[in-house]
């Protein structure tokens, strides 16, 4: 099985305004891309359950000229809220690495 780690070159994660959040994964060639993009592993209801977010707001864009995928959802909570563990999104990649996508 290929893992999102194995098939992409690059993963970040950010901020996208205060209530959501943007994933965008560089897979590492246009093979991959082509091989992935669309794959059910990184649908709207595989990250869903992922990062607990309604599948219907989840958005997934494909970028055929830099091999990517932007995966974006909403927040559970505005950014800068109370219980905030992870100020700029910059880790929530993480739990992707492992997806496996065949």
């Amino acid at each position: 099985m290929t893992t999102v780690r194995q098939a992409c070159r690059h993963i970040r994660s950010k901020n996208a305004g205060p209530f959501w959040v943007t994933i965008d994964l560089f897979f590492d060639g246009e093979r991959n891309f082509k091989k992935y993009a669309e794959s059910p592993a990184l649908g709207p209801e595989a990250l869903a359950r992922l990062y607990g977010a309604d599948a219907s707001l989840v958005k997934r864009y494909a970028v055929p000229s830099l091999h990517m995928v932007k995966v974006s959802y909403p927040r559970a909570n505005a950014q800068g809220g109370e219980v905030e563990r992870d100020m700029h999104c910059g880790q929530q990649f993480v739990r992707l690495l492992d997806v496996e996508l065949d």
